[in-house]
């Protein structure tokens, strides 16, 4: 692999909802948004109904990206926010295949240190955009992956 242009180190990259996804969501944040407005004489619907756009709306903003990692930093980012987290902070990474609808679907697991707590984050298909089997090929040819922790079910 031709280093020369990133200056020897790997170039950033990232992993994300579909675009078709997000703008799905967002137009469906709009939706319940007008029924909303237009829902009257039921003040507690009404409500509801605007909690669930705002939900939804949050939920369209903080999918893009997903994942990234830029030498070495793994950046995830959640509704509570982006964390960026180091070689030292990532505990294990492993395909674990999860049954979906009869068949069995990989997903990306990660243990990461956050602070003095350890958390468990889990990526599917949707939250990448690409099929979780690549991102951990690509993570681990970027060393994320440690041979001793590592397992590729």
């Amino acid at each position: 692999m031709d280093n020369l242009s990133t200056g020897g180190r790997e170039a950033p990259q990232s992993w994300s909802t579909p675009l078709a996804a997000v703008a799905a969501l967002g137009v469906g944040a709009a939706a319940l948004a007008a029924a909303a407005v237009a829902t009257t004489g039921d003040p507690a619907g009404r409500a509801l109904i605007g909690l669930a756009a705002l939900a939804a709306l949050a939920l369209a903003a903080v999918q893009r990206p997903k994942l990234s990692v830029d030498g070495d930093v793994l950046r995830i980012r959640t509704l509570r926010g982006t964390r960026d987290h180091g070689r030292d902070d990532v505990l294990s990474l492993r395909l674990v295949p999860y049954p979906r609808l009869g068949r069995r679907v990989p997903m990306l697991e990660m243990d990461v240190t956050d602070g003095d707590d350890e958390r468990l984050v889990i990526f599917g298909r949707w939250d990448l955009g690409a099929d979780p089997r690549a991102v951990f090929d690509t993570l681990e040819l970027q060393g994320w992956v440690d041979a001793g922790w590592s397992q590729r079910d």
